[in-house]
């Protein structure tokens, strides 16, 4: 079997986070009332779940991303251009750039913040990266 992971995220508005994620291009393999996944590559899925799914799973709190972050989720692209193209449909979506764009040489960056604050780096590097 093929290794593939699953991002688990609480999710203040289900359905607002499933038109954010869609309008990134994630399409929707499962929902129901309480959680969706949404598959961003072969090998990478993101389920959503409402606060109180979420917390049926946990025994922990969730974090408030408003004072705090849990991670920050990076994502590999094919081009710079990809990462700036999701950076805006991101914005446009209903999520908030982090900073601006930075350009290493070898790799470009940029991110963004989903509707319910969780921040998602989306990278570009070179073929000649693993060199530098």
């Amino acid at each position: 079997m093929n290794k593939h992971i699953i991002v688990n995220l609480p999710v203040a508005d289900l359905p607002r986070s499933l038109a954010f994620f869609e309008s990134l291009g994630f399409s929707r393999k499962f929902r129901d009332d309480a959680s969706a996944l949404m598959v961003v590559s072969e090998a990478i899925s993101v389920m959503l779940h409402t606060h109180e799914k979420f917390c049926d799973l946990s025994s922990k709190d969730i974090c408030d991303t408003t004072k705090a972050s849990e991670a920050w989720f990076n994502l590999g692209c094919e081009s710079r251009a990809e990462v700036d193209d999701l950076v805006s449909k991101a914005v446009a979506g209903g999520g908030s750039s982090n900073a601006g764009p930075e350009d290493y040489g070898f790799m470009y960056q940029h991110g963004f913040a989903d509707p319910d604050g969780h921040h998602w780096v989306l990278f570009h590097m070179t073929e000649n990266a693993a060199q530098v």
